[in-house]
């Protein structure tokens, strides 16, 4: 893996991103991804401000590498969770789920690097123009939230690239190095990685969570809630409930009230498997064991180059 645009804007050995995930990703598994090489992001989603504070200052304590907090730009309370980042000195923040321009001017101007997650070309040239530094390109195999135009990461990330001076990084069902080595043959910079770093020693997800995953096979994830905000997720008997309901055309108003409140979290951090949302990725078929995070990114690392110098000798 050589420098570029990506590791030189973010100030890392790796061009890999650990995705900021609820309920998943806090100031352990971000400081250890950062102490290894790639870019440590602590999942805000699930966190008030003072929660998230005690997470930074801890990551703080944990590595001297760069990391970052991932910002969910439409929850209600992202006012108080920017000027926590931005009070403790973080430097790059990785937004979602909402437009970037409303706060980037206060992020730039505290001397952060933006990156904004896009599921397509038409947000990521709005990314772009308001002056996000770079994008990433996620198609709809990722877990949790996705577009609703359900583009995949091969057609995206292409497109992307052809229409962006941003550097472009790859997210979705990218699992092992060589996933990694494919992203970059599409030409992202970078790539981003959730569920398989969901499934490490360091996640402060649930071990029934892990189990699962490392149990998935390739049908095992499915999307739901395309009504109020579409979501890939491992199977289980809500999804199947929500899916009936769905075929049945229920409205809105009856799909919020099946999700009901901290649905992610009952399945990903309290583990129940039946009830709970245990948001997962396509690359989920792909993972067959929990690792600690230094093990795992030495195997991303060299899967990436095998595939690399396997590809060349052919």
């Amino acid at each position: 893996m050589k420098n570029n645009r990506v590791t030189e804007l973010l100030g890392i050995k790796y061009p890999i991103v650990q995705a900021g995930m609820v309920w998943t990703s806090g100031w352990r598994l971000a400081s250890a991804v950062s102490n290894n090489g790639g870019l440590g992001l602590i999942g805000s989603g699930s966190m008030k401000a003072d929660l998230l504070r005690e997470h930074i200052q801890k990551c703080k304590a944990a590595t001297d590498k760069p990391f970052g907090v991932n910002l969910t730009l439409l929850r209600g309370d992202i006012e108080e969770l920017i000027n926590v980042t931005i009070d403790e000195g973080v430097k790059i923040a990785f937004s979602s789920a909402g437009h970037p321009g409303k706060f980037i001017d206060r992020l730039k101007n505290a001397g952060m690097v933006v990156v904004h997650v896009v599921p397509s070309l038409k947000f990521a040239l709005k990314a772009e123009s308001v002056g996000c530094d770079a994008v990433v390109g996620e198609g709809v195999e990722a877990g949790g939230h996705n577009g609703a135009d359900q583009i995949t990461l091969i057609s995206l990330i292409p497109k992307l690239v052809d229409e962006l001076k941003i550097p472009v990084i790859a997210a979705g069902g990218i699992a092992d190095g060589r996933g990694i080595a494919a992203a970059m043959a599409l030409g992202a910079e970078g790539v981003q990685i959730g569920t398989r770093f969901a499934a490490t020693l360091e996640s402060s997800s649930h071990e029934n969570y892990k189990r699962r995953v490392v149990e998935a096979e390739d049908n095992d994830t499915t999307l739901i809630l395309s009504k109020i905000g579409l979501v890939r997720t491992l199977k289980n008997d809500f999804t199947k409930l929500v899916a009936d309901a769905e075929n049945k055309g229920a409205d809105e108003g009856t799909l919020r009230e099946l999700l009901g409140a901290k649905r992610e979290r009952k399945g990903i951090f309290e583990g129940d498997e039946d009830e709970g949302l245990m948001e997962a990725g396509q690359g989920a078929a792909l993972i067959k064991e929990i690792l600690p995070v230094e093990v795992l990114m030495k195997k991303l690392v060299e899967e990436y180059n095998q595939t690399v110098n396997n590809i060349s000798s052919r």
